[in-house]
């Protein structure tokens, strides 16, 4: 995981915010959109919102632009595009509708384990 810097960095500060069920996928050769997607979820508009935050604090404070971020004000979806990683942030209710996981189902999973038990 040490050679992916940008999806550790994000999956770590989603954790320390505590996401809930986080995964990553690999899009490499997938999608051209992005070569990994990280999700997870908050229990609460406002844990969604705190998960973001410290992710594009962590990014912008390691040099890495975030290129865009949408869905911030009504923290169902919080999508964070950071170029080589897209963070997907839900609110619980919401990634179980839109169910990520399974609509890319051909992406494999990265292992966060590893990165996150630190």
């Amino acid at each position: 995981m040490e050679e992916k810097p940008l999806l550790t960095l994000a999956a770590r500060a989603a954790d320390e915010k505590k996401a809930e069920h986080l995964i990553a996928l690999d899009m490499r050769g997938i999608s051209l959109i992005a070569d990994f997607f990280l999700i997870g979820h908050g229990n609460s508009y406002k844990q969604v919102q705190a998960i973001a935050q410290e992710i594009k604090k962590k990014a912008q404070e390691e040099g890495y632009e975030v290129k865009r971020l949408e869905g911030y004000d009504e923290a169902k979806w919080v999508l964070i595009d950071l170029g080589d990683v897209i963070v997907h942030v839900f609110h619980k209710d919401e990634r179980h509708y839109y169910n990520l996981e399974k609509l890319w189902g051909d992406a494999g999973v990265v292992e966060l384990e590893t990165v996150l038990s630190y």
